[in-house]
């Protein structure tokens, strides 16, 4: 899978901030109840958070799959060229109702299961993070800097021939929110309130940051706290968006190919094959 088939050429539209903790469901609930939610005066005060923030919300929402851009929601507007139309509104996914309906599959977010569902999400087709997909699937460096990535995502994004390249400082903000998703650093007592509060997505534990230098490294092998039913679903996932027309894949394929569950669980062929063994003898 080519980066210009996995994503879109979207950049920097999380206002600078990561996922925090209860922003997936936040974003699904408030769909749920109003699709011009996020577009509302009072969405900040609703939400909470400040006006950047409910932007944040409503794209981390988007990037999970949990809600989708709805269609223009005033039919009279089309037939009165003169009528005001409104702003494009949001709408919960069908995996958006699933995980989180009032007798969803984790309403309250629980499941450790959940976590690694939305992180395969983030990276899965139409991927609204294309830096994040060149992280986990096109970058082989196992031990590096913000630089090192920064550079490497940079060079493949402008290597898009379909796409118009973007800002070095667009790049440079998604690298940074993907390293504080996965990897936020060591609090500190003279940091903000907003510098203690990390992303969900770190207790993956898929990237780590040493203390002593700074270098990240992501973490490939087994995962115990992945569900298999999860792996499976993001295998059964991947294949069907193959559409190569064939009824099997390869091992070796699911763990290694961009795109693939291998590459976005950092997990080994090995690793992968015994859980998916372990789902089908459950």
């Amino acid at each position: 899978m080519r980066l210009v088939d996995a994503a879109e050429p979207t950049f920097s539209r999380h206002e600078t901030f990561h996922p925090r903790y209860g922003w997936f469901k936040k974003a699904y609930a408030e769909a749920a109840c109003d699709p011009q939610a996020f577009n509302a005066e009072h969405a900040p005060i609703q939400l909470g958070v400040g006006k950047n923030m409910v932007r944040s919300i409503r794209f981390w929402g988007l990037a999970a799959k949990l809600i989708t851009d709805a269609a223009n929601l005033d039919d009279t507007a089309d037939d009165d060229p003169t009528a005001t139309k409104p702003r494009k509104g949001v709408a919960p996914t069908l995996r958006g109702h699933a995980l989180f309906d009032t007798d969803g599959w984790d309403t309250h977010m629980e499941d450790p299961g959940t976590l690694w569902l939305l992180h395969w999400l983030l990276l899965a087709p139409p991927c609204k993070l294309p830096a994040w997909w060149l992280a986990f699937n096109d970058f082989h460096v196992v031990e590096f800097d913000e630089s090192d990535l920064l550079q490497a995502v940079a060079t493949a994004v402008a290597d898009v021939d379909e796409w118009r390249t973007p800002s070095l400082s667009s790049i440079k903000k998604d690298i940074a929110v993907l390293l504080h998703a996965y990897a936020p650093s060591k609090r500190s007592r003279r940091g903000s309130i907003e510098d203690l509060v990390d992303s969900p997505l770190a207790e993956l534990g898929l990237l780590t940051r040493s203390e002593t230098d700074g270098k990240f490294r992501f973490n490939r092998g087994a995962k115990p706290t992945l569900p298999a039913a999860i792996l499976v679903f993001a295998v059964l996932d991947y294949v069907c968006r193959l559409q190569t027309g064939g009824n099997t894949i390869t091992l070796r394929r699911l763990a290694n190919d961009p795109g693939s569950p291998g590459r976005a669980f950092k997990i080994t062929e090995n690793a992968l094959a015994a859980a998916v063994n372990s789902y089908i003898e459950q």
